[in-house]
């Protein structure tokens, strides 16, 4: 019987998994691995920890959780930690494994790994085999290649939409060959003192807990049992409580939930229940973070510099004071503070958030939107490279989006997506006191108001760290004067 051996990154799940069905389907033994590579516990360029408590918790619960899930069908997860291309070549030796199956990914980051791994295979004669898995459709079923993804998604969704379908989602296995005697491991240090971290949420929007079952029971929650599908599309800009959205992001970026699985769930909801706007939108959803990942593997390291997908050379700036202020959500503006506190407190934030936040950080404070991109990436419990990164192009003005100058109106934003105030209550208690609409904006309290509601600008709550308007004016034409340069 052949060995080969599952390497486990971003795809903790059962169901779904490619690699594990050929395998099993070769009749070999099959050895599931995951390796916490090291370098995760570094820092980004501009000094943020690469992977915050809250993600590493979700881990630490993905991990165990599939640990289970494995020994329920007479396996295990074998864990290790180190470089992966030093630990995984040096445990193939030691149970003689004849290939490594994996997930692929398309970052340089990852690629990199990849690469370092098949060159340390190559002298043990120990083949390396990727599959493709991370996504709602294959690259093969593609109509065009990945080098001709669309620009734009309004054209990406249409030929996908016209042209192709999911393919079928592999079974999940019910029995795997037992493991040859060697030791499990443990959960690395970093990610088990992970474990006893609490979030700072008070109440106010989904407990997220790690693992291949409790996003599955997250689906089957939001779906069947709350029939909250079906209203998706109208309450899915919300900012608090569970369910205004779907929030299978985390499970998604782990891997712990497939893409496709989620995509038939949805069809067989729209057989048995409805279908309509909302059924479509998370399908809609869903094909967003397909096309993130293929312009990521289509533009390969452009998607992280400085001057974006579209090459326009902004001269952002670095102003440490006002990114700190961003950061610890006291620029003066209600919903962007609420969203960062959020973040800070929990390690996630809505969609809606994230664009207006994105939003105030490039188009308002004109600070670089590689800053916030780290941030998000340190911070967020749903990280994930390519929709970070491509979001990030896309709210700075030099990814694909053909509207240049876009900015969000945040007083406006605030009172829109949340007109009673009852987000910016929740996460800004200084501002609790003030009634109705003036909490949108504290600053244009008049001084008998101020006197009335008990309530000081600048000493309770800050001042706008930037006028709105003023600011909105000078960073358009910089960017005007960097598109034309861009242009010529």
């Amino acid at each position: 019987m052949s060995r080969i051996l599952i390497w486990y990154r971003d795809d903790l799940r059962l169901h779904d998994h490619e690699p594990l069905h050929q395998a099993l389907s070769q009749q070999a033994q099959i050895i599931p691995v995951y390796c916490w590579d090291s370098r995760l516990e570094e820092k980004t360029s501009y000094g943020f920890p690469k992977t915050c408590r809250f993600r590493a918790k979700f881990l630490a619960e993905s991990l165990l959780d599939l640990r289970t899930n494995l020994q329920n069908i007479g396996s295990d997860l074998i864990l290790r930690q180190g470089k992966t291309e030093d630990v995984l070549p040096q445990l193939a030796q030691e149970l003689k494994i004849d290939r490594i199956y994996y997930h692929a990914e398309v970052t340089s980051e990852e690629l990199s790994v990849e690469k370092s791994l098949k060159n340390a295979l190559i002298p043990l004669n120990i083949s390396l085999t990727s599959f493709w898995g991370h996504t709602l459709f294959h690259p093969d079923d593609l109509p065009f290649t990945i080098h001709q993804t669309p620009e734009l998604f309004t054209q990406f969704r249409k030929i996908i939409e016209k042209q192709t379908h999911p393919r079928p989602i592999f079974p999940t296995p019910i029995q795997l060959p037992a493991l040859p005697p060697i030791p499990m491991g443990d959960l690395p240090i970093f990610l088990s003192q992970a474990l006893h971290i609490q979030s700072g949420d008070r109440g106010g929007g989904l407990t997220f807990i790690g693992g291949e079952n409790r996003g599955i029971e997250r689906l089957t929650d939001y779906f069947w049992r709350k029939d909250c599908l079906k209203t998706y599309k109208e309450t899915r800009n919300g900012m608090l409580g569970a369910d205004y959205s779907s929030k299978f992001s985390p499970w998604l970026a782990l891997g712990c939930l497939s893409p496709r699985y989620i995509y038939n769930q949805v069809k067989t909801y729209e057989q048995q229940r409805i279908a309509n706007d909302s059924t479509y939108w998370l399908i809609f959803e869903l094909l967003w973070r397909d096309y993130f990942r293929f312009i990521a593997a289509k533009h390969g390291d452009r998607l992280f510099r400085p001057s974006g997908l579209r090459g326009i050379r902004i001269p952002w700036q670095e102003n440490w004071d006002n990114f700190q202020r961003w950061q610890e959500g006291l620029t003066g503006y209600p919903l962007v503070d609420a969203n960062m506190r959020e973040l800070a407190a929990t390690g996630f934030m809505s969609n809606r958030g994230r664009q207006n936040v994105a939003s105030f950080l490039t188009k308002n404070l004109g600070l670089s939107w590689q800053l916030g991109a780290e941030w998000f990436e340190s911070c967020l419990l749903d990280y994930d490279v390519c929709s970070n990164w491509g979001n990030w192009n896309y709210t700075a003005g030099i990814g694909n989006d053909a509207r240049e100058f876009r900015y969000f109106n945040i007083t406006k934003q605030s009172r829109d997506y949340d007109p009673q105030g009852d987000y910016l209550r929740h996460w800004l208690p200084e501002l609790a006191r003030l009634p109705g609409d003036k909490i949108h904006q504290p600053s244009a309290l008049s001084q008998q108001e101020q006197k009335e509601f008990c309530f000081k600008v600048g000493e309770d709550y800050p001042r706008p760290i930037v006028d709105f308007f003023e600011s909105i004016n000078v960073n358009k034409t910089i960017y005007q004067t960097a598109l034309n340069l861009a242009s010529r």
